[in-house]
């Protein structure tokens, strides 16, 4: 549950609740590949995606995992000597390959030295039975996280940037996981082309319906070679591109009708520069955050308000 003096519910909180010390993610790059990407679904991926924007520098498919871990645990470690360490597959689909190949690259993580748990980054119409069987153990001993993109609750929206999926599917694949005793978590892209305020704000009564532990929210960036870049060179008009006080005030009405019980992770996400088009709002997430708070403060509100 949030904590009094905050007004959401804090990823940092929920770790707090779960592990006694510092417990840090560190991303991995595993090879996997998507299917919107090799055919099965779709070729060229989502209309935004250029995976390049969320892997760290020692996150890179010419390393295995170990020596990805080894990089990631050496950059936190001289800071944090007892710290602990959640595994993060992150990049493209990691639960898209043979059942055994992937469970064989998970395993390697957790006997990594330091690393309590997995954070698992997939699609909702990538997760077999097989899968789920094996993560619904695995969660019986150590911290399992299975975050799902979403991106929107509007198929239209879905369809527009060719996600592959529905939003019933993405439905399904959360009540899936969530039934088997392990935790889910979802990702949403607030400001997507052709959706309305009131349709940005209306995914918050949607997915505060579903069994989530945790939620990621970040404003739409355009990024360089993708083929939304193209849209919007295209058609400016399609795009209404937030300024970061309007976003901070898109976030919070949209955090005033979300379950109070839902782990808020993010508000925002930080592309590299040289990859951003825009919005180029020279805000740290750190920054980001003093101001929500701020304007959380001067609104007197809180998640879940009009929940």
């Amino acid at each position: 549950m949030m904590k009094a003096n905050k007004p959401y519910n804090e990823f940092s909180d929920f770790l707090k609740s779960v592990f006694p010390g510092k417990v840090q993610k560190i991303s991995l790059n595993a090879g996997f590949t998507c299917p919107n990407r090799d055919g099965t679904k779709g070729f060229g991926g989502c209309t935004y995606c250029n995976n390049q924007t969320f892997s760290p520098e020692y996150c890179h498919t010419d390393k295995s995992i170990t020596r990805q871990l080894e990089e990631g645990v050496a950059f936190f470690a001289r800071k944090y000597p007892d710290m602990r360490y959640l595994a993060y597959f992150q990049a493209y689909t990691n639960t898209y390959d043979v059942s055994s190949r992937l469970i064989d690259k998970y395993e390697e993580a957790l006997r990594f030295p330091g690393v309590c748990g997995l954070i698992v980054g997939t699609r909702p119409d990538c997760m077999p039975d097989d899968l789920l069987d094996y993560f619904s153990d695995l969660a019986q001993r150590r911290f399992v996280l299975i975050e799902y993109g979403v991106e929107s609750t509007l198929d239209k929206t879905l369809h527009r940037i060719n996600r592959g999926h529905t939003y019933a599917e993405a439905e399904s694949a959360i009540c899936r996981t969530a039934s088997r005793g392990i935790y889910v978590g979802a990702h949403l892209i607030l400001g997507l082309p052709g959706e309305s305020r009131e349709e940005i704000v209306g995914h918050a009564g949607r997915i505060s319906k579903l069994p989530l532990t945790t939620l990621k929210l970040h404003q739409l960036q355009l990024i360089r070679n993708t083929r939304m870049a193209k849209e919007f060179e295209d058609s400016p008009a399609d795009f209404h591109l937030y300024s970061v006080d309007e976003y901070i005030d898109l976030v919070i009405d949209f955090v005033e009708r979300l379950n109070p019980d839902i782990v808020v992770e993010r508000f925002v996400s930080q592309s590299p520069k040289e990859l951003l088009i825009a919005p180029d709002w020279g805000v740290k997430n750190y920054e980001f955050t003093a101001k929500a708070l701020k304007r959380f403060a001067e609104r007197k509100t809180w998640q879940g308000r009009r929940y």
